[in-house]
């Protein structure tokens, strides 16, 4: 893909992904309509499949709370498929190793440039393969934590603190981000592990309330990965 085609895309798809989250509001809970997210699936031998309940759970609540009509059952995407395009918001999880090879690095570069957006949720054991994978996409960038009075965290609710779902190393909960042109196209959980949070309340016994909090600030990063 030559580099006018890929700027021509880019354009098209920022405003397709904020023409598609103004639909949804203008809906409503439309059922005949629904844009699909996607889990990434990566190599490197980590389980990218965690947490299946987790992203069809937090579907569920975006779209009974927040409005949007998102597609109940998740899609998912190879790191090197073009195909990525097609969905605005990607997330990714797992506890083991990553690794992106050059197609999937320039692929997943040309796509959060172009106006998609990466959530990474570290499951417990992702934190150095993903940092250093990511490193290969925004080799000019590094994480950066993000304060807590960015947009992300003052959706449609307002999280004073990144829920802690599971104690970990029982570090404190962090967001971490990569600024691309000051705009957020990855947010990356850590210490946090808020798709387990996103899980069937059977399967970790999390409480309600534990439970809740990391569905609202998943549904903030639907909504912020929509519009901005």
């Amino acid at each position: 893909m030559n580099m006018i085609l890929k700027n021509v895309i880019g354009s098209y798809f920022k405003n397709y992904l904020l023409s598609v989250f103004c639909l949804f509001f203008s809906l409503g809970n439309f059922s005949s309509f629904g844009q699909e997210v996607a889990v990434l699936k990566y190599e490197g031998g980590g389980d990218w499949y965690a947490n299946p309940t987790a992203v069809p759970n937090l579907i569920k609540f975006s779209n009974e709370n927040n409005k949007t009509v998102l597609a109940q059952k998740p899609k998912t995407v190879e790191t090197d498929s073009e195909e990525i395009i097609f969905y605005p918001i990607l997330f990714m999880t797992g506890h083991g190793n990553v690794v992106f090879n050059e197609k999937a690095v320039q692929n997943l570069r040309a796509y959060l440039v172009s106006g998609g957006f990466l959530h990474i949720s570290d499951n417990y054991g992702l934190d150095v393969s993903v940092r250093r994978e990511m490193k290969k996409v925004f080799p000019e960038l590094e994480f950066l934590e993000v304060p807590l009075d960015h947009p992300i965290y003052h959706q449609k609710y307002s999280l004073s603190q990144l829920p802690k779902i599971h104690e970990h190393d029982g570090k404190r909960a962090q967001g971490f981000g990569l600024f691309y042109n000051e705009r957020l196209v990855c947010f990356y959980d850590y210490e946090s592990d808020l798709s387990d949070g996103w899980e069937d309340q059977s399967i970790h016994n999390d409480p309600y309330e534990l439970r809740l909090k990391a569905l609202q600030m998943g549904a903030n990063i639907i909504s912020y990965a929509f519009l901005n």
